[in-house]
């Protein structure tokens, strides 16, 4: 599949790239709504788990605004996940506490995420799974590894429903 642009020698790396990104993103979105959980939720929850961690911390890792953040944790709480509690390392800050229902679910949730990702890879040959991983890790810590300044938040334009 190529974009609908004028033919040219070179793919549009842009374009594989998103849309592919666009089709994993909406997978996972399914594959964890089953258990009632969006990816940022699991995001939140696994990353708490591994440290303590403040809400600014987890928003920056799972590249969330402030607004965002709130929405998410204030969900988790609802639902008995996490909980807001003061940091033992520094009295001042609070951290997302993850609750054992939701240290539970962070469990079911990674093994959806591993699966989606896996089902997505299976698709490809085993030589060529080893050199995608490779080539996307090497963009992500090199050329790609730090978005540029754009004058507006860039968005993903609107898919025609089919």
């Amino acid at each position: 599949m190529t974009a609908m642009t004028p033919s040219r020698p070179a793919p549009d790396l842009s374009f594989l790239l998103d849309h592919t990104g666009h089709v994993l993103r909406t997978r996972m979105s399914a594959a964890l709504g089953e258990i009632g959980l969006t990816a940022r939720m699991h995001c939140v929850l696994v990353h708490a788990l591994e440290e303590e961690r403040t809400q600014i911390q987890l928003a920056e890792i799972g590249d969330m605004d402030k607004t965002t953040m709130v929405v998410t944790v204030d969900a988790l709480e609802s639902a008995g996940l996490a909980e807001r509690r003061p940091s033992s390392r520094d009295r001042r800050a609070r951290i997302i506490a993850v609750t054992e229902k939701g240290a539970a679910l962070a469990e079911r949730s990674q093994a959806i995420v591993d699966r989606v990702h896996e089902e997505a890879l299976d698709s490809l040959a085993a030589s060529d799974r080893e050199v995608l991983l490779r080539a996307l890790n090497a963009l992500a810590a090199g050329h790609l590894a730090t978005p540029s300044e754009a004058p507006r938040q860039v968005r993903r334009a609107r898919q025609a429903k089919n």
